[in-house]
């Protein structure tokens, strides 16, 4: 997806998909950083629980914002989101 959106000759029409990719990295990196390490510690159901919900909760008041940042973006600025992208998965 990346590499689709970086050699589009107008990125914009990637923006959807770049919201998508970007709204799954924030699910995957929630539940890497902060779910994972209650389970790995036996945290306990409740506060497993506590936090998932209030992980959900925030992604979900996140995800209008980030809908609405990417769907202003020109194209280098598409391109640069995509650049740092790039940069976490190294």
């Amino acid at each position: 997806m990346l590499d689709t959106l970086e050699q589009a000759p107008d990125a914009t029409v990637h923006r959807e998909a770049l919201t998508e990719l970007v709204l799954e990295l924030t699910r995957s990196g929630f539940e890497a950083y902060f779910l994972q390490p209650l389970k790995l510690a036996r945290a306990g159901f409740i506060l497993e629980q506590t936090a998932s919900l209030g992980l959900a909760g925030t992604q979900q008041m996140m995800a209008p914002v980030i809908r609405q940042m990417i769907g202003r973006m020109n194209g280098p600025q598409l391109v640069s989101v995509c650049s740092s992208i790039r940069q976490f998965m190294l």
